[in-house]
C-alpha cells in the first residue's frame, strides 16, 4: 500500500511539474502570437517528454543515490520524501510564493539525509554551487546579447518585416529547446525518490515520469501558459529568444553533470538582465529581487525541514529535534508572510518588460 500510495504521489508530483514550470517554457511564443494555445501546449508536451525520456537520467541518479545513498531511500522514508517536496508547494501556493520543484525535491531528500547522517557533502556543494553560480550566469548572458542586438545593423535588419518570420521560427525553436530542457532536469524531481527505494527503475521512472509531466503539459497547462504569455509580451522576438535559449542552455548542461537547477529563477534572472541593459541599476531594485533571492533559501529551507521533521516523527519516533524544528519552521513561514506582502512576481516582471 505504501509503495502505491508513493508512486501515486511520485506521479501526481510529475503532473504537477508539467502544468506549471514544462508548460511556461513556450509563454513567449504563444503570448506573441506565434502559436495557438492547443499547438504551443502540445509541441510543449511532446518535447518534454523526449527530453526527459532522452537526457533525464543523470539527474534521475543524483535524486535517488547521488545526494544521499539509495540505502537510505526505504519506502517510508521515500513517501515522505515526495510528501514534504510536494507539501512545500501547496503551502507556498496558499501564500501565494513561487518555489522551485528543483529545490523543494533536493531540500526534501537532504532532509532524509541528515536524519540519517548519510549526506554526501562534496555532491551537495556542487549542486549549490550550480544554484548560486547559474542565475548569475544567466543575467550576465543575458546583458551581454541585449548590448549585442543594439548593433545598428543588426537592430535594423531586426526591424525589417522579412526578419519577423525569421524571429517567429527561431522563438518556437527556442521555447521547445526550454522546454526539452525542462524535461531533462525536472522529472528526477518526481522519480528519483522512487528510483531510489527501488520501487521503479531508472528506465521506467523515466518513461512514466515523463509520461506524466508531458500530460500534466497538456491538459493542466492552459493557464500557466496563458498567464507567462501575458507576462512577456511586452519583449521583442529578439529578447524572448535569448530568455528561452539562455535558460535551455544552462540548465540542459546541468543536466548533462546530473544537477537539478531551478529553470524558473534562472528564466527570472535573464528578464532582469535584460531589464539591466535597458534601465541600469535601477531595475536591480525591484521587489522582484529581493524576493528571488528569498525563494532561493526559503525552498529548500522549508522541504528539508519538514522531510527531517516527518521521518523523526513518524518513522524514528523520535519528537526531540522536533521542538527545534518547529522553531526554523516558524521562521520559514515568517519569511513567507511577509513576501506575501511583496508585489505578486507577474506584475514585477511586466514592469521590467515594459523598461
Amino acid at each position: 500500500m505504501l509503495t502505491i500510495i508513493a508512486m501515486m504521489i511520485g506521479l501526481f508530483f510529475a503532473i504537477n511539474i508539467g502544468a506549471s514550470g514544462a508548460a511556461a517554457s513556450m509563454g513567449i511564443a504563444y503570448g506573441a502570437g506565434v502559436v495557438k494555445k492547443r499547438l504551443a501546449l502540445l509541441l510543449c508536451s511532446i518535447t518534454v517528454f523526449f527530453g526527459a525520456w532522452l537526457g533525464g537520467g543523470e539527474v534521475v541518479k543524483t535524486l535517488g543515490s547521488g545526494i544521499v545513498p539509495s540505502s537510505t531511500f526505504t519506502v517510508p522514508v521515500a513517501l515522505i520524501v515526495l510528501t514534504s517536496a510536494a507539501l512545500s508547494l501547496f503551502l507556498a501556493n496558499i501564500f501565494g510564493i513561487p518555489l522551485s520543484t528543483s529545490e523543494v525535491a533536493v531540500g526534501a531528500v537532504i532532509g532524509a539525509g541528515i536524519v540519517y547522517q548519510s549526506v554526501f557533502v562534496s555532491k551537495l556543494v556542487w549542486i549549490l554551487l550550480f544554484w548560486l553560480l547559474t542565475p548569475f550566469v544567466a543575467f550576465i548572458i543575458a546583458i551581454s546579447v541585449t548590448y549585442l542586438l543594439k548593433n545598428k545593423q543588426l537592430k535594423k535588419w531586426m526591424e525589417a518585416p522579412k526578419a519577423v518570420p525569421f524571429l517567429s521560427v527561431l522563438v518556437v525553436f527556442m521555447g521547445l529547446f526550454e522546454a526539452f530542457s525542462a524535461g531533462m532536469n525536472n522529472v528526477a524531481n518526481a522519480v528519483g525518490p522512487l528510483v531510489g527505494a527501488q520501487i521503479i527503475s531508472t528506465e521506467n521512472g523515466i518513461l512514466w515520469g515523463g509520461l506524466f509531466v508531458a500530460g500534466g503539459a497538456l491538459i493542466l497547462g492552459h493557464r500557466v501558459l496563458e498567464t507567462n504569455g501575458k507576462k512577456i509580451t511586452a519583449l521583442r522576438l529578439e529578447e524572448g529568444c535569448v530568455i528561452s535559449g539562455t535558460g535551455a542552455t544552462i540548465v540542459t548542461i546541468a543536466s548533462v553533470f546530473g544537477i537539478p537547477v531551478p529553470l524558473t529563477q534562472i528564466t527570472t534572472s535573464s528578464i532582469i538582465g535584460i531589464g539591466f541593459a535597458k534601465n541600469g541599476k535601477s531595475v536591480l531594485k525591484k521587489d522582484i529581487v529581493v524576493q528571488l533571492l528569498t525563494v532561493w533559501i526559503v525552498s529548500p529551507v522549508l522541504s528539508m525541514v519538514l522531510s527531517y521533521t516527518l521521518i523523526q516523527m513518524i518513522i524514528e519516533h523520535n519528537l526531540y529535534p522536533i521542538i527545534a524544528m518547529a522553531g526554523v519552521l516558524i521562521s520559514v513561514f515568517g519569511v513567507m508572510s511577509l513576501m506575501k506582502r511583496q508585489k505578486p512576481s507577474i506584475t514585477v516582471h511586466q514592469e521590467i518588460a515594459k523598461d
